[in-house]
């Protein structure tokens, strides 16, 4: 019986090169991976959205604020109000941008599975094994 790695046999007794138990292993874990990471993906993309929504609602309500402001007889000071918004705001922005830069690390994360793993699978199908693999 052939172990992990080793040469298979053809109907012939010739050997035939196959994939390395390494080979498998990486090829296994990157699958498993993908889900998660197309998961994860989707999850920020929602977020981002949510993220932006919320900031113009935010931008909204310090316009109505700054108009009731204007048109109120007796002077109310909403100042303080319209710089919380404006700082909630400034905060949603800066979390909206920090999501977006790990959505795109993210994004080129499954983009690197998906090319290693369309070249392992070619590599597999074609029988060409990169020099000193065990498997030739």
């Amino acid at each position: 019986m052939a172990g992990v790695g080793s040469a298979a046999l053809s109907g012939a007794g010739t050997p035939v090169a196959g994939p390395t138990g390494r080979d498998l292993f990486a090829e296994g874990l990157l699958e498993f991976l993908r889900p998660a990471v197309q998961q994860l993906d989707s999850h920020v993309h929602a977020v981002r959205e949510s993220q932006v929504e919320l900031r113009e609602q935010i931008d909204n309500l310090a316009t109505e604020l700054c108009r009731i402001n204007e048109d109120q007889k007796v002077a109310l000071d909403l100042d303080p109000y319209v710089k919380k918004l404006l700082n909630a705001r400034r905060r949603v922005v800066l979390v909206n941008n920090i999501l977006q830069n790990a959505q795109e690390r993210l994004r080129r994360l499954n983009h690197s599975v998906a090319k290693e793993t369309a070249r392992r699978r070619a590599m597999l199908d074609s029988g060409v094994y990169p020099p000193g693999s065990p498997s030739k």
